[in-house]
């Protein structure tokens, strides 16, 4: 397929929260933000990829406009992982991870869109059999909101809303214990502290962790690639999860033969795109690990994500970003049933934007439209 143009447009929609939004990053974060990659082939099929960022989507798009535009419009893509491999080489000396690999993993999420499109078949039909699955479970995540009686009214919406399972990212044992007793001890609660903790801190207050009877404890040390640290932690009745923050196939499969983790959480924006997020998802399944992914935030790797896990059963649940936005870019809660979310079974991976949506809450460079 020959790439005949392509665009990169950002796209920031504010969300309601209760609290400051303060704890997760080191701003407020009281926002959802896109970087959108749209590609055009010869043919007129379009293609759709999602840049990862946060508040560094502007950085996410210069990547992708100063260092990979320039060499894929014109090109004829025969075979994606190489031309992302490739890519990958090609961008070394800018970083290997962080905001290149974020900038690659939305093109390649495009160019898989097109192709799937081009295929005339969901992305799904491509990767796997043809038997995928018709809808994946997700759990739902919360914000960080540091006050006990917020975490436990949030937990209750999640409830209501059919979740059954809760991410919580508090840094504190008393937040925590709110939404243990909020919900009772028969759902499931995980958490994640972005590497708030050291590892003498888990240590010492490894048996109330332990009471608090949680899937797992996400991220739990500075820096999350410290593989090492992360295994002397596990088989301690306290499950280990990590691999949002790491990026390739390369950088999984060392941590894999660290036994670093019991749960694997690759985040298809981060990891290097559907190529690379595909091989870590088979890797994981060859490993004595879960799969239960990172899902970025209701764009392009989102539905991406949810066409691979149709294809590998081995993917156990999403993530669902339990948030209320101003709006929606892309349908989320027309195929939403509880904790069940529909896979689509249109051509590509099944993101339609709401055009308007794009325009109202669309900005350039720089600046911000209101």
């Amino acid at each position: 397929m020959k790439i005949i143009w392509g665009e990169v447009i950002l796209v920031e929609i504010p969300f309601k929260l209760r609290g400051t939004g303060v704890g997760i990053m080191p701003t407020a974060w009281q926002t959802l933000e896109f970087a959108l990659v749209k590609l055009e082939d010869e043919l007129g099929n379009i293609g759709w990829g999602e840049g990862f960022g946060y508040s560094l989507i502007d950085a996410t798009k210069s990547v992708i406009d100063r260092l990979i535009f320039p060499s894929l419009i014109g090109q004829v893509i025969t075979d994606i992982p190489t031309w992302n491999r490739n890519t990958q080489r090609q961008l070394h000396m800018f970083g290997r991870y962080g905001v290149t690999i974020f900038a690659i993993s939305s093109v390649d999420m495009a160019l898989w869109d097109l192709f799937a499109k081009r295929e005339r078949k969901p992305l799904h039909k491509i990767l796997g059999d043809g038997r995928g699955r018709t809808e994946i479970p997700f759990y739902a995540s919360l914000v960080r909101y540091g006050e006990p009686n917020l975490v436990a009214q949030s937990a209750k919406e999640v409830l209501d809303a059919g979740f059954t399972r809760i991410k919580l990212h508090e840094i504190t044992l008393p937040d925590i214990r709110a939404c243990r007793n909020t919900t009772g001890p028969d759902t499931s609660i995980c958490v994640d502290v972005n590497c708030a903790w050291s590892h003498n801190f888990v240590e010492t207050n490894l048996a109330e962790l332990r009471s608090l009877d949680l899937a797992w404890l996400e991220e739990p040390i500075y820096p999350p690639e410290d593989f090492a640290a992360l295994k002397s932690l596990r088989g301690r009745g306290l499950p280990i999860a990590a691999g949002e923050n790491w990026c390739t196939s390369f950088q999984f499969g060392q941590a894999l033969a660290a036994g670093a983790v019991d749960y694997l959480q690759p985040s298809i924006t981060k990891v290097g795109g559907v190529s690379e997020y595909v091989s870590v998802i088979d890797m994981g399944a060859r490993h004595d690990v879960t799969l239960m992914p990172h899902s970025p935030y209701f764009g392009p790797g989102f539905f991406a994500s949810l066409q691979v896990a149709a294809a590998r059963p081995g993917v156990q649940a999403l993530e669902y970003n339990f948030v209320k936005p101003d709006a929606w870019l892309a349908d989320v809660e027309g195929i939403r049933n509880g904790d069940m979310i529909k896979v689509s079974d249109q051509p590509g991976i099944g993101f339609e934007p709401d055009l308007d949506v794009m325009k109202k809450y669309g900005r350039v460079l720089g600046s911000r439209k209101l």
